[in-house]
């Protein structure tokens, strides 16, 4: 059976720039380019050259792209010139790439009110514009904004749009949702009659998702006949933001309705990189992953009912709609209150300790975080907690900072003061730690590890050590509340954990998850026990 073909157009570098919060640097723009490219991304827009700075430098020297087409954006001419003569034309055609995505009005409302110009002018310019293009042999895009709510107000003048550019060479002639509010039944039903005039061959889609529907969009479209899809990594984009090509590119490739009807460039060995890709924009942006994302997010595939550790245990396909490992990422198994022996025997499988099933110690580790988590307690997102916990009552764990007393205390007089002193038992020898900071906690970071020179033994395991993450949660209301408190830390591997401290009191709450957060570093480096341990 002859497959279709599926071309599919990333707009990260230019759509998913107007993110709010979002400046990619030229460099940056080059990295995700070349990532794209390797997976095997049929078209990368790279930006508007003209409209800023960078984007033209960008375009000047783009990037040696082996896989994709490099496509510049711009906007149709303006009204009382000629393409010849027009500077936001000549931008697009001085630039370093064979394409050239147009954007240009649809409907009739926005020609009137935002251009200020008549209909029948609106045409004149979309149609100069393919040709000028098409003349000047640039593959030809034409980006139709706001054609949806544009055929719904006026289908006739919306239609007439896509007509002038595709009769005068333009070889894709993209549907915009432009404003997101569209649905998907009402994308199939226009798309369908759209597909009638324009062959689906030629027709592409554009979807925001201001109503969460842009995947579901884009995916309609292609059933009522459209054969190229436009959106960026992770969804990124202006107010809602686009279509997610993280959840669209597996959803093609993995889901038999697809795949049986469609193929696309991306080989099956590239899908894998896909959840790299999504964490390397995150990384890029500085921005913490959004871990429920579908496919790609952290919590994809995460379990934490014991009932369902047990069955994905017996068969992964009970809870899991595909493998994780096919689009890169990785199955992950919850401790909690709701956790089961199952959960416990999956973690510390994880952790590479061989336990017999019956084991009286897995009763043991659980009844434990069960006991914990009633105090307040949490390991769903503390695994390095949980790790030195089970593998402490598994006798695992040496004893390394033995806290014998702390201090922390705060003085304001010009300026707010915060000093720490720590006391640590170690080898036998009080060790004695002062520190100053911008708070309890970074006064108590300091105090430990700026006079950490005094045992040798550990203070170099803590040279690349950094506190990424602070997060306090009250847990009940009241002069006498439970305060917990998550540290994300991370060292020069790139790796970050997550450790968990709960008191009444918020600055012994974050002294538990800071000692804790040193005592997992030693542990994963295999420091020297504290020779105090019996």
């Amino acid at each position: 059976m002859n497959r279709e073909k599926i071309y599919i157009f990333d707009t990260t570098l230019r759509d998913g720039a107007q993110t709010e919060g979002v400046d990619f640097s030229i460099e940056d723009k080059n990295k995700i380019a070349n990532v794209l490219s390797d997976i095997g991304i049929d078209y990368i827009e790279g930006g508007w050259p003209g409209a800023n700075p960078n984007d033209t430098k960008f375009f000047s020297n783009p990037p040696r792209l082996k896989k994709s087409i490099f496509t510049a954006f711009g906007m149709t001419k303006k009204s009382g010139r000629s393409a010849d003569n027009d500077p936001g034309l000549a931008s697009l055609m001085n630039a370093n790439s064979p394409a050239v995505c147009v954007v240009g009005k649809a409907w009739d409302f926005h020609v009137n009110v935002a251009l200020g110009i008549k209909n029948e002018e609106n045409l004149k310019n979309i149609e100069e514009t393919t040709k000028h293009f098409v003349k000047n042999k640039k593959e030809f895009l034409f980006d139709a904004e706001h054609f949806f709510d544009g055929y719904k107000s006026n289908p006739s003048y919306a239609l007439d749009c896509l007509k002038h550019a595709y009769n005068s060479g333009a070889r894709w002639i993209v549907l915009c949702d432009t404003n997101g509010g569209t649905l998907p039944h009402e994308i199939s039903e226009i798309v369908t009659k759209v597909s009638k005039t324009i062959p689906g061959k030629n027709l592409g889609i554009h979807a925001h998702n201001d109503t969460e529907n842009a995947v579901a969009n884009s995916l309609a479209a292609v059933e009522a006949g459209v054969r190229q899809i436009q959106g960026t990594i992770n969804g990124l984009g202006e107010r809602c933001g686009n279509a997610n090509l993280m959840s669209i590119i597996p959803t093609l490739f993995l889901k038999k309705s697809f795949s049986e009807k469609y193929e696309i460039s991306i080989k099956k060995d590239k899908l894998s990189s896909l959840t790299e890709c999504s964490r390397l924009l995150d990384e890029i942006l500085n921005r913490k992953p959004n871990k429920n994302m579908a496919y790609v997010g952290a919590s994809a595939f995460s379990h934490k009912g014991g009932l369902h550790v047990s069955a994905v245990q017996k068969d992964p396909k009970t809870y899991e709609h595909v493998d994780p490992k096919l689009i890169g990422n990785h199955r992950n198994i919850i401790v909690s209150n709701q956790a089961g022996r199952s959960n416990i025997l999956s973690r510390l499988e994880k952790y590479g300790v061989k336990i017999d099933s019956k084991d009286p110690k897995v009763k043991k580790i659980l009844d434990e975080v069960k006991d914990r988590e009633f105090s307040g307690y949490s390991y769903d997102g503390a695994d390095a907690s949980f790790e030195l916990l089970a593998n402490r009552l598994l006798g695992k764990v040496p004893e390394y900072l033995k806290v014998k007393s702390y201090n922390v205390s705060v003085a304001k007089s010009d300026t707010i003061k915060t000093k720490a002193n720590v006391v640590f038992l170690i080898d036998g020898k009080d060790i004695e730690c002062d520190g100053e900071g911008n708070g309890p906690v970074n006064a108590l970071d300091n105090a430990i590890r700026s006079n950490f020179k005094k045992v040798e033994k550990y203070y170099n395991f803590f040279s690349d050590l950094k506190l990424l993450d602070y997060k306090v949660r009250i847990l009940n209301t009241g002069t006498e509340a439970t305060t917990r408190v998550l540290i994300e830390s991370s060292d020069k591997t790139g790796i970050s954990w997550f450790t968990v401290g709960v008191s009444p009191n918020i600055i012994e709450a974050s002294f538990k998850a800071l000692i804790d957060s040193l005592d997992y570093k030693l542990y994963k480096e295999k420091a020297p026990a504290n020779l105090n341990e019996k």
